[in-house]
C-alpha cells in the first residue's frame, strides 16, 4: 500500500505534513492506495491535480543550456521542465551538450536509465548534422584516434529538406548528414565526422531507442512519454 500524503508532497514539492493538510482541508479520501493503482485527479483548493507514481517525458533541448541539473555559467534543460510532474524526480537519460539540439528523454525511473544508456542494451540514437564540408565514407576497420570503433548502423548525407526543423541553421554548413549509433561515447558524433574529414557545425538529435523528436514539438517545450515506449527493444 502507498499513502496518498506521500504521494501528494512528491507530487508538489512539498511536506508530508503540509500534504496532510491539504487532504483535511479538501476532503478526506483513504490515504491508503493499493500497489500499483492511483487515485483519481485529487482535488486541491479548486483545482484538479493529477497524480503520479512515475513519470517520464521528452525535452526537445534548445541550443545554449545544458543537461546538468545545476550549472553556474550556463542555462540547464531542467529549466525548461517546471511545470512537469516530480519534477525534485525527473533525471536525464544520457546528456546531450550545450551546442547540441533535440531529443532529451527524462524519467523518474533509475531502472530505465540504467536500461537505456548500459553500453550492453546497444540503444539506437540518431543525429542530424549540419556539416562545413562533405564527409568520407568509414572504411571497414574505422576507428577514432583513441582507437575507439563506434558502433555505426546507418550513416548516409542528406538534404537539407530531410533534416529536422531543430537542427540550428548556419551559413557554414555546405553538407548535411543522417547518423544513427548504437552507443554514445563521449563527443563521438563530431570525431566521428572529423575523423571522416568533415567538420559538424550543428547537431540535432532526434530519435532515442523507439522515442522520434516529433517535427512540430518546438524547442524548450516537452510532451509526456509512457514507459512501455522508452524501454529497448529485444533486438537491442
Amino acid at each position: 500500500m502507498a499513502s496518498l500524503d506521500k504521494l501528494l508532497a512528491r507530487n508538489l514539492g512539498c511536506s508530508r505534513a503540509k500534504a496532510r493538510k491539504l487532504i483535511e482541508r479538501n476532503g478526506s479520501p483513504p490515504l491508503e492506495i493499493p500497489d500499483g493503482a492511483l487515485p483519481a485527479p485529487f482535488d486541491l483548493d479548486g483545482r484538479s491535480v493529477q497524480l503520479y507514481d512515475q513519470f517520464h517525458l521528452m525535452l526537445n533541448k534548445p541550443l545554449g543550456c545544458v543537461t546538468a541539473l545545476h550549472d553556474r555559467t550556463h542555462a540547464t534543460a531542467v529549466s525548461y521542465l517546471r511545470d512537469a510532474p516530480l519534477l525534485g524526480e525527473l533525471r536525464p537519460v544520457g546528456r546531450l551538450d550545450l551546442d547540441t539540439t533535440g531529443l532529451l528523454l527524462w524519467t523518474t525511473d533509475g531502472e530505465i536509465v540504467h536500461r537505456l544508456t548500459h553500453p550492453k542494451s546497444a540503444v539506437r540514437r540518431t543525429y542530424h548534422a549540419a556539416l562545413a564540408r562533405p564527409f568520407h565514407r568509414p572504411p571497414p576497420d574505422f576507428a577514432l584516434r583513441d582507437g575507439h570503433r563506434p558502433s555505426i548502423v546507418a550513416l548516409e548525407p542528406a538534404d537539407e529538406g530531410a533534416m529536422h526543423p531543430s537542427l540550428a541553421c548556419s551559413p557554414e554548413a555546405t553538407a548535411f548528414a543522417s547518423l544513427t549509433l548504437a552507443d554514445g561515447a563521449y563527443h563521438e558524433v563530431r570525431r566521428i565526422f572529423a575523423a571522416l574529414g568533415s567538420h559538424v557545425v550543428s547537431l540535432c538529435r532526434v530519435a532515442f531507442g523507439a522515442v522520434e523528436l516529433p517535427r512540430e514539438l518546438s524547442p524548450g517545450t516537452w510532451l509526456p512519454v509512457a514507459a512501455e515506449s522508452l524501454l529497448p527493444k529485444s533486438r537491442e
